[in-house]
């Protein structure tokens, strides 16, 4: 697939959303950013967002992402999209809505109506005949345990949903120096297998080099085991995602990895734990 290297969140006059051709998702994605304040409950070593200058709002205007979704994705299939500068070299991938992601600024599930924000997105897709068209949750699984983000998660269930849960750590010294997160690194753990009892999920896990080492290999060993543990403990992981840094980072301590050691890596984790592994260097 050709690759669009702008990734970036913020398009057009649009506050809420904005569009993307990612590998993940094989194709045309529309963000949906809930996160515009930049607020977030990890501090990610290799995270690009500059959480030092205020975002553009506080809140999220429902009745605005509706319409932003809704015009976003209605230019999409007019073919509108493909005419702009940013893609004009894939325009064929802009008239497939592959799928509308939660992904932004920051953690998702940290909005006190996460469950309306769905409701908002499945009017659209509804509204726009997306049969074909999923919704992807893109968490550090920080708040899958909250009352109101389970109600989103049935919704998501019930409207081709999917929850790509982040694992970047196998032990707590590790998770602490990479994601910086206050989060006790075993809520992550049981909120990862909770959410995959109840449906498949995704992990998703960001391997880099820290301090020119990539994962060492006692705790690539100890990651492996997490995985096996939510296996075993009755949740279903449809498959792990496994790539590298894309963009810039704020700590000159961290770099990508190479494809070798990333293939090298997704190999480990298939051997140690029989799930599929896509890779994304």
């Amino acid at each position: 697939m050709p690759v669009v290297r702008d990734h970036a969140r913020v398009f057009d006059r649009f506050l809420f959303v904005y569009p993307v051709i990612s590998r993940r998702s094989g194709g045309l994605s529309l963000g949906v950013n809930l996160n515009p304040d930049k607020r977030c409950n990890f501090n990610c070593a290799y995270c690009e967002v500059d959480r030092q200058t205020p975002g553009p709002a506080k809140t999220v205007d429902l009745i605005r992402l509706r319409a932003e979704l809704s015009a976003l994705a209605q230019s999409a299939l007019r073919g509108q999209l493909g005419l702009t500068p940013k893609f004009a070299e894939v325009a064929a991938l802009t008239r497939r809505i592959r799928d509308i992601a939660f992904s932004g600024d920051g953690e998702p599930t940290m909005v006190p109506n996460f469950a309306d924000c769905v409701r908002a997105v499945i009017e659209v897709k509804l509204a726009l005949a997306l049969a074909d068209t999923k919704i992807v949750l893109i968490t550090n699984a920080t708040g899958l345990d909250k009352t109101d983000v389970k109600r989103g998660l049935a919704l998501l269930d019930a409207h081709q949903g999917e929850i790509w849960g982040k694992l970047d750590a196998g032990t707590d010294a590790y998770y602490r120096l990479v994601n910086r997160s206050h989060v006790a690194f075993d809520r992550i753990l049981h909120n990862l297998t909770i959410t995959a009892q109840a449906r498949p999920i995704v992990i998703q896990s960001l391997f880099m080099k820290v301090r020119g080492e990539p994962m060492p290999a006692p705790e690539l060993e100890v990651y492996c085991g997490r995985l096996r543990d939510i296996l075993a403990a009755g949740g279903s992981i449809r498959e792990v995602q496994a790539y590298t840094i894309a963009r810039p980072t704020p700590e000159p301590w961290v770099e990508r990895l190479d494809r070798a050691d990333l293939d090298s890596i997704a190999a480990v984790i298939r051997a140690r734990t029989g799930l599929p592994v896509m890779t994304f260097a």
